[in-house]
């Protein structure tokens, strides 16, 4: 295991995280609970594969502006089922819309493909998304847990075997009191690099053990076309948050600078076999004088090093 970058993304003020996971089929989900206010939130969808669930309330012209907590699933589309046991869990805590009748929690989701990465037919579902909830706290495992379980990356050659990934966390307090963090489960196309550097961290591997970099396809030292090719587990899913003051336009645009982070360390990144897709929260818990410019820069920033931490807690050669 490498050193790992500080911080996790329950040093925002009002955050708490749990997992949930089947660790024999390869799969679980990660929830990222807000505090009882909610958080105003915003999404920005990059991959041209996205699986999702709230992503059009997200947007600022929308009326419902706060969301109760965010799922982060594996299982594909099944996945989605986990955010129903949110759903109830914050049901039960008095959180959500008020509807008069009940409380409607609001639980936007986005869901990776690890089906072929272990027992395709368990997917997350309503009991383990509830179980997230209740593991929630502030200590953040990292790596081959939650929506991470079952995270690979480097599938994108012919002939790759990809390389075990997972789910990672950072975070930054600026100078004027605001954290920014970030959590994301890594389960991508391409492979991850270094964000300063041309380093890469993780990648596919060819049957005899040779790493292989998604790279070599721009420099025609791919494999052949008719090799064997493991194909359509990517997607790679993250929250953004901070405990400043923002709208929710203001939520969005933190969401898509923090998809810079994305651009950094993984190759090729928003592809047509992935689903990338980042929500922002702001739980609006500390009052202060933030650059917007340096805010964002704070999102990528943490972004990328959540995603180094998603590798580099697995034990990579």
């Amino acid at each position: 295991m490498k050193q790992l970058f500080d911080g996790s993304i329950t040093r925002v003020h009002g955050i708490r995280v749990g997992h949930a996971q089947n660790e024999a089929a390869k799969t679980g989900c990660t929830v990222v609970l807000c505090s009882h206010e909610g958080a105003v939130v915003g999404a920005d969808v990059r991959g041209a594969a996205p699986g999702t669930r709230e992503t059009d309330l997200c947007r600022p012209e929308n009326t419902v502006e706060r969301a109760n907590a965010v799922l982060l699933s594996g299982g594909s589309a099944f996945g989605l089922d986990a955010a129903a046991g949110v759903m109830q869990f914050c049901e039960e805590q008095g959180l959500g819309v008020d509807m008069g009748v009940c409380h409607v929690p609001i639980v936007p989701a986005a869901v990776i493909f690890d089906l072929k990465n272990g027992d395709g037919l368990v997917r997350p579902d309503k009991e383990m998304g509830y179980a997230a909830c209740l593991a929630a706290g502030k200590e953040v495992a990292q790596g081959t847990v939650g929506a991470g379980c079952g995270a690979t990356v480097g599938k994108l050659l012919p002939g790759a075997i990809p390389s075990q990934s997972g789910i990672g966390t950072a975070s930054l307090t600026l100078p004027c009191g605001v954290t920014v963090g970030a959590i994301v489960a890594v389960n991508a196309c391409g492979d991850v690099y270094e964000a300063n550097s041309d380093r890469p961290l993780a990648s596919g591997r060819l049957p005899d053990g040779k790493p292989i970099l998604c790279d070599s396809l721009l420099y025609g030292s791919a494999p052949a076309a008719d090799a064997p090719r493991i194909s359509g587990q990517n997607t790679t899913i993250a929250v953004v948050a901070t405990d400043a003051i923002l709208t929710k336009a203001q939520a969005q645009r933190l969401a898509t600078c923090a998809h810079d982070g994305f651009a950094r360390t993984i190759r090729p990144v928003h592809t047509q076999m992935d689903g990338d897709t980042i929500f922002g929260l702001a739980t609006c818990r500390v009052d202060a004088d933030v650059n917007p410019i340096q805010l964002c820069a704070a999102a990528a920033e943490v972004t990328a090093r959540a995603i180094q931490n998603a590798v580099w807690a697995v034990d990579h050669p």
